[in-house]
């Protein structure tokens, strides 16, 4: 029998948390796998292996294990699999399946185009956007969010998106934030690439509070959250990830 195992990032807030599994919830129903668990990788529960090891229970012998994260980083390629190398070598006989995490896609770009849309300031004339990832140290992650911010920038005529992040990568959302406010630019609109609230979008609320360039506009726009284009992504990596070859440890 297959499961699908949904591995979310996790948060010491639990209103995120809550936000990931109601999200999840709704991503299930866009597939018909009989058993579908969700998981975290840290932080919040139940953990990988506690999901991995309520999909046996219920009779898994394949299990499709599918990040749940919005850009491909450390988290994707050694974190994660350093877990299911583990539970490999514990259930032998379990089939195992990993799949790509959402990545650069028309449909992110076609949300994020969104938000712009819906901002209060994308009406007016002279503004830039700042599309903030979580950051990481992972080269790969700058490149995948520039490539959405450039994709935005193709669909909205006249709009500027600079891309900056939160941490481990430059330029900083403190650094970005500082250049819009010295630039031309009148109305800074403030796009977080985040999938659910956190502790990230309070300290990008305080960052903007404390601009003291009081003759500009800034606006922060909410966080992704779930959106049906997501939930068909995540559908298309669930598939993608039952018809690959199966999971081969990264460390032997």
């Amino acid at each position: 029998m297959k499961a699908v195992l949904y591995i979310c990032h996790g948060s010491r807030i639990k209103e995120a948390s809550d936000q990931a599994i109601s999200f999840i919830k709704e991503c299930m129903k866009e597939n018909d796998y009989p058993i579908q668990e969700y998981c975290f990788l840290e932080l919040s529960e139940p953990s990988i292996e506690e999901g991995f090891q309520t999909c046996i229970a219920k009779g898994a012998t394949t299990i499709i294990a599918v990040p749940v994260l919005l850009l491909t980083a450390a988290h994707a390629k050694a974190d994660i699999p350093e877990v299911l190398d583990e539970l490999v070598k514990v259930y032998p006989d379990v089939a195992l399946h990993y799949g790509r995490p959402i990545g650069v896609h028309e449909k992110m770009a076609e949300i994020v185009a969104d938000k712009i849309r819906q901002s209060e300031l994308y009406a007016a004339d002279n503004s830039l956007v700042l599309l903030v990832g979580r950051g990481s140290s992972d080269p790969d992650v700058k490149r995948d969010l520039r490539l959405i911010g450039d994709l935005v920038e193709g669909s909205l005529n006249g709009v500027t998106v600079e891309d900056c992040y939160l941490t481990a990568a430059s330029p900083s959302f403190e650094e970005a934030l500082q250049a819009a406010s010295n630039s031309h630019y009148q109305n800074i609109i403030v796009i977080p690439y985040l999938l659910f609230t956190g502790i990230l979008m309070n300290t990008m609320r305080k960052t903007i509070n404390g601009i003291s360039n009081s003759e500009k506009n800034y606006e922060l726009c909410d966080y992704l959250g779930y959106q049906p284009s997501i939930a068909s992504i995540l559908k298309d990596r669930v598939d993608e990830a039952a018809g690959a070859e199966l999971y081969v440890p990264i460390n032997g």
